[in-house]
């Protein structure tokens, strides 16, 4: 038999029934609509989680900076070791901070009164850091002001307060110059911290912050334990590479770096994890139209028994009646999944346009989702097809309807 009478056949067995192969095609339709569907949102869906991370996220590297090796020589990082850092080619700012030496955190109150009646002290972080702080953390003034660089070079003492060391304390204004005392030490307060948006520490919030020079002369804090990066979007790798060999030249590989991960690897994951997802569900749609088109192939053999049976008897081998129901039941599957496909990809275009998005659909997904089909149609009619493969002509002409 030629493949092209094979194919005649094959068409006329599907066009003879319209309305069985309608409902046979509608589970494949079905299955790959859900397939396209799922897949394409899901990658237009993690195209904006990365975006978003991109965006707000993917700008922050924090470098960790231990005690230097010998207690009596230069520190790892000195706090003039901004300079070079901030030369960096996508630093967009950087600050560095050290927190008390002592165990434990410092007695703070609000006042030099000491009354037996209610409780004054408080044991708060206190954090010595250089006047770019607020610009890493992108942190927001709710009172006053935050300390420059000449407070810093004047060694002023004064202070600002987290929003939550802030209300501890009883601080509601700054305007009047409270002063809070850390062990005994007064800094006048010129500032209180309000929301801090997306925070690289959030330990902030609840410390006292002081300029580095004034909290070295009155407090002994030492060199800085930390600094903070901001970089521009896309930068931060790089920076997270480059950092420690500017802030400390000789013992850069003592420095620990924490930066965000790649966003590349971010975009991978989150596709990964949703395509994953809803790739089983496409599939189980899958499984229930193959399993429909299987059911009605084998009620349309069991319908066709007298045409095998003329067929054989007419010289037709077994293989031209098997191959005649796989091309069946594969040109339905593939039917089905070209509409499951045309329709798959309008759903993901109109539910992209109806939440602002970027429709991203993988041309392969488009091109393959036919031929998921017409394979789902061709192992469905499997079994049919052998079953009406192995009838014999006398039994099938005896029996044939």
């Amino acid at each position: 038999m030629r493949l092209i009478d094979l194919g005649d056949e094959a068409l006329a067995g599907v066009a003879s029934r319209p309305v069985r192969t309608a409902l046979t095609m509608l589970g494949t339709f079905i299955g790959i609509t859900t397939l396209v569907i799922t897949l394409g949102v899901s990658a237009t869906a993690g195209n904006q989680i990365a975006g978003r991370f991109d965006a707000v996220s993917a700008t922050g590297v924090t470098v960790s900076v231990p005690s230097a090796p010998n207690p009596g020589g230069p520190p790892l990082v000195s706090w003039s070791g901004l300079a070079d850092l901030v030369r960096l080619n996508g630093v967009h700012a950087a600050a560095s901070i050290s927190e008390l030496d002592n165990t434990g955190n410092p007695s703070v109150r609000a006042n030099e009164l000491h009354d037996p009646n209610t409780v004054s002290d408080r044991a708060l972080p206190v954090v010595a850091a250089t006047a770019g702080l607020p610009e890493v953390v992108n942190a927001a003034l709710a009172q006053g002001r935050f300390f420059d660089d000449g407070h810093v070079k004047r060694h002023d003492r004064v202070a600002v307060l987290g929003a939550t060391a802030a209300k501890l304390l009883g601080i509601t204004r700054v305007d009047d110059q409270p002063a809070v005392f850390v062990n005994g030490q007064a800094f006048t307060v010129i500032g209180v911290l309000g929301s801090s948006g997306l925070d690289l520490d959030h330990a902030l919030d609840a410390s006292v912050i002081l300029p580095y020079t004034s909290a070295a002369d009155r407090l002994k804090i030492g060199a800085p334990t930390k600094v903070l990066i901001r970089t521009d979007l896309g930068a931060a790798p790089l920076v997270a590479k480059q950092a420690p060999v500017a802030l400390s030249p000789n013992d850069h590989g003592q420095l620990q770096v924490l930066a965000p991960p790649d966003p590349a690897t971010l975009r991978g994951g989150v596709e990964h994890d949703v395509n994953g997802l809803f790739v089983v569900l496409g599939l189980v749609s899958l499984v229930v139209g193959a399993i429909g088109i299987a059911n009605v192939t084998l009620v349309t053999v069991m319908e066709r028994i007298g045409e095998i049976g003329l067929r054989r008897s007419l010289g037709a081998r077994r293989r031209h009646i098997a191959a005649q129901f796989l091309v069946e039941s594969g040109t339905v599957g593939l039917i089905g999944g070209v509409i499951g496909t045309s329709a798959g990809i309008v759903a993901v275009v109109v539910i992209s346009a109806l939440n602002g998005w970027t429709p991203v659909l993988d041309l392969s997904l488009a091109a393959g989702a036919p031929v998921a089909g017409a394979l789902v149609g061709l192992l469905a009619g499997l079994y049919p097809a052998l079953r009406a493969a192995r009838l014999e002509p006398v039994d099938a002409l005896r029996s044939g309807t």
